[in-house]
């Protein structure tokens, strides 16, 4: 490595890393427990693993065919099916809860049917939470998914379909299996946008105690009144994105 990208290569290293030093530098650690205990710390944790599960769920219900669509079938515009995919990997989340406000609200385009027909309303619910969750998080499990197909060896479908076995027996006894490991670290990056989510969750499905008051909820209205509270809530989010990035680290980190 040349002498001269060790500097901005360290300065990078303590531009990421000093935040979180900071972070770790101010937690109440003789009041932790009692504060973790908070109800409204449990509500809101509760809440958070709730509603991101259940989004990845559905994340991977749709995105899993979503995924073998964009890699194994040739179709006129996929490349703009792709790209449309991944606009919410660049949407500011915030624009997002607009969109999905516009569309799911009771003035929507959806959102107006859903009421009258139904009488089943999204945003400021739980299950508005859900559905921004899920909005925001679902490309990178079809990214992930994706590349896995697309990485695999498509000799052994070949293999089975010359053994007789239909599409959906291939696609469930073959093409599954072999890229199981992609659908569950897809599936684990998903929950972790999931649980992280902002901007679209209180844009869309507001920010009630109990109802709609995830983690990032919780820590932006700590920060209001008081900084040690947001503190550990932040602490909790950074230890569960350790953990997660702990857990990919062969498929995401490792080297060769």
């Amino acid at each position: 490595m040349p002498v001269a990208l060790f500097a901005p290569a360290g300065l990078g290293l303590i531009f990421l890393v000093l935040p979180l030093v900071g972070l770790l530098a101010r937690v109440p650690w003789a009041t932790l427990p009692q504060r973790l205990a908070a109800p409204g710390v449990l509500t809101a944790l509760r809440l958070s693993l709730l509603t991101a599960t259940v989004a990845t769920l559905a994340c991977v219900v749709l995105g899993v065919p979503l995924a073998w669509l964009l890699a194994r079938v040739e179709f006129p515009g996929r490349r703009l099916v792709r790209a449309l995919v991944t606009v919410p990997l660049v949407l500011p989340p915030v624009v997002g809860g607009v969109a999905l406000l516009l569309v799911f609200g009771r003035r929507g385009l959806l959102g107006g049917w859903l009421d009258a027909t139904f009488g089943i309303t999204l945003p400021f619910t739980t299950a508005g939470v859900v559905l921004a969750e899920a909005f925001v998080a679902m490309p990178f499990l079809v990214i992930a998914v994706e590349g896995a197909l697309r990485g695999a060896d498509v000799r052994y479908e070949e293999a089975a379909a010359t053994l007789g076995a239909g599409r959906w027996t291939t696609f469930t006894h073959v093409s599954l299996p072999l890229v199981a490991p992609g659908v569950a670290a897809g599936a684990v990056l998903c929950w972790a946008r999931a649980l992280g989510e902002f901007g679209a969750t209180i844009t869309f499905a507001g920010n009630f105690p109990g109802r709609t008051q995830t983690m990032p909820l919780a820590v932006y209205l700590a920060l209001e009144t008081d900084l040690e509270a947001a503190i550990v809530l932040s602490l909790v989010l950074l230890t569960v994105s350790v953990a997660i990035l702990a857990g990919l680290r062969d498929k995401w980190t490792a080297g060769p």
